[in-house]
């Protein structure tokens, strides 16, 4: 699961205890990642501030994954996502199916009791042609105490394509629809290589505008 993005340092001294470990688990790896704004489906979700990101996955040769990935937010203590799904290829296309649960720790200045859990989960699927993959998650359950969100939607489509050697460029466009959602729009743009990420980001919903983003992301074994 992916979102965005630790300074070198922090990158390197978790690389090196990665390399040192006695014992590695099989299919089972780590990701870190530093970004300069942390966006979501349009939205900033850390004032337009730098982020950072972590996170540890299990991948079965059955297709069984599951995760746990989190990263700073200013509107919380942090965001911790919890997934579990399916993935497989069939037919010349790929798919991928599961739950993902976005829990939001409270900060500490906020009163023990008080309705401002934000808390939510949902339900999630893709299919994948080539380069091009379209997808769609709709709100599965939200914990806020005494609210009614109702339904919500996210579909997607997304498109990457190697432009030259290890360089990658990446189109996105998405829509949120529904009780839960802020409704609108979103497009994005990126290109990516060697673990570098420069992307744009685009949306109509309210208080957002034309945004950018850089990036640093590792990935290892475990």
């Amino acid at each position: 699961m992916k979102k965005t993005l630790l300074v070198a340092s922090i990158l390197g001294a978790v690389s090196t205890m990665a390399s040192t470990s006695a014992v590695a688990v099989e299919g089972l790896s780590a990701n870190a990642a530093v970004t300069s704004n942390y966006y979501w489906r349009g939205m900033t979700q850390n004032g337009d501030q730098a982020a950072v990101s972590g996170g540890i996955d299990y991948a079965d040769a059955s297709g069984f994954y599951a995760g746990v990935w989190t990263s700073n937010v200013d509107f919380a203590a942090s965001e911790v996502d919890f997934y579990a799904g399916f993935s497989g290829e069939a037919e010349g296309f790929a798919y991928d199916v599961g739950y993902v649960y976005f829990a939001y720790p409270k900060k500490s200045a906020i009163p023990a009791g008080s309705s401002t859990d934000l808390d939510f989960g949902e339900i999630y699927a893709s299919v994948s042609f080539d380069a091009l993959t379209l997808g769609i998650a709709v709100l599965a359950n939200a914990e806020a105490d005494g609210a009614s969100f109702g339904d919500s939607t996210y579909i997607s489509a997304d498109y990457a394509v190697e432009v030259a050697d290890g360089l990658e460029a990446a189109f996105h466009i998405g829509s949120y629809d529904g009780d839960f959602a802020v409704e609108g729009i979103d497009i994005g743009a990126s290109i990516s290589k060697d673990g570098f990420t420069f992307g744009v980001v685009e949306s109509d919903r309210d208080g957002q505008s034309l945004g950018y983003y850089v990036s640093y992301a590792v990935d290892f074994d475990l």
